[in-house]
């Protein structure tokens, strides 16, 4: 499975250009065969969110046409990032994938609200995972701060996830943290994980990117790269089984004693 990971700048209160620049990534990504394109978090709006109001996609509706739209005519599979919806009277942070039909098979809200850039001041949580088949591989989507719940991606992975897709907008001044979590995450689920980060910069946060791929052993396929682009990544499937044989993780837990 071939991965194209769009480390993307992202225009601050400007949908219209950030969903110009989307479908330039699609193109291109497409042009070299990628078989899973993904977006960072909250790429349509940026953190605006005292703008909500006016710059919220009104039940995803704009983000779920553009992406089947681009899925289906470039015949690959999309993990949304994510964006702001309003749904009802509540605004929410929201992962859409796509597969290579073109249809919206899984949509996801984040879990775990980020109190440091005040997403629960303006923001409503999730409350169900996010799992979902990709060309017949299992995977599962979380958000940005969703990674430090390590008992929430396990709840992926115990339901079957082998890949686990991470949007994010990390800030730099907190990057030692991403590539950790990351790589922990990877090799205490034995599955793949892979981190969209944005870069550039809003009002409040720089952000360098170093967007990256962690296989089951805890291996950077990819990394360490902080400029605009798209990165790409190969995955071998079979990977994952021959991690989760070696060491059977999975066999050995003892959930009668764990208190989650």
């Amino acid at each position: 499975m071939k991965i194209a990971i769009v480390q993307m700048n992202i225009a601050f209160a400007d949908s219209n250009k950030n969903f110009a620049a989307i479908k330039e990534y699609v193109e291109e990504a497409s042009k070299a065969k990628a078989d899973v394109i993904v977006f960072p978090e909250m790429w349509n709006t940026g953190y605006a969110l005292d703008r909500l109001s006016t710059h919220a996609d009104t039940d995803g509706e704009k983000t779920k046409k553009v992406l089947a739209e681009l899925a289906e005519k470039y015949r690959v599979n999309i993990v949304g990032g994510s964006v702001a919806t309003k749904k009802g009277e509540h605004f929410y942070n929201t992962m859409y994938i796509v597969n290579r039909a073109g249809e919206i098979i899984s949509e996801y809200d984040k879990a775990h609200l980020f109190k440091l850039m005040d997403e629960h001041l303006f923001m409503n949580a999730g409350q169900k995972e996010n799992l979902f088949e990709l060309d017949d591989v299992t995977c599962g989507g979380i958000i940005c701060y969703d990674l430090r719940f390590p008992e929430w991606i396990r709840t992926h992975t115990l339901a079957g996830a082998k890949i686990m897709f991470v949007p994010a907008q990390w800030p730099a001044t907190r990057i030692d943290h991403w590539q950790l979590l990351l790589q922990a995450r990877a090799i205490e689920n034995q599955c793949y994980v892979v981190g969209v980060n944005r870069v550039g910069s809003d009002p409040n946060n720089e952000f360098n990117g170093h967007s990256m791929v962690i296989a089951p052993w805890g291996e950077l396929l990819v990394s360490q790269s902080t400029a605009e682009g798209i990165l790409y990544a190969e995955l071998d499937m079979a990977e994952v089984e021959r991690v989760r044989e070696t060491i059977p993780v999975f066999q050995d837990r003892r959930s009668e004693l764990y208190k989650f």
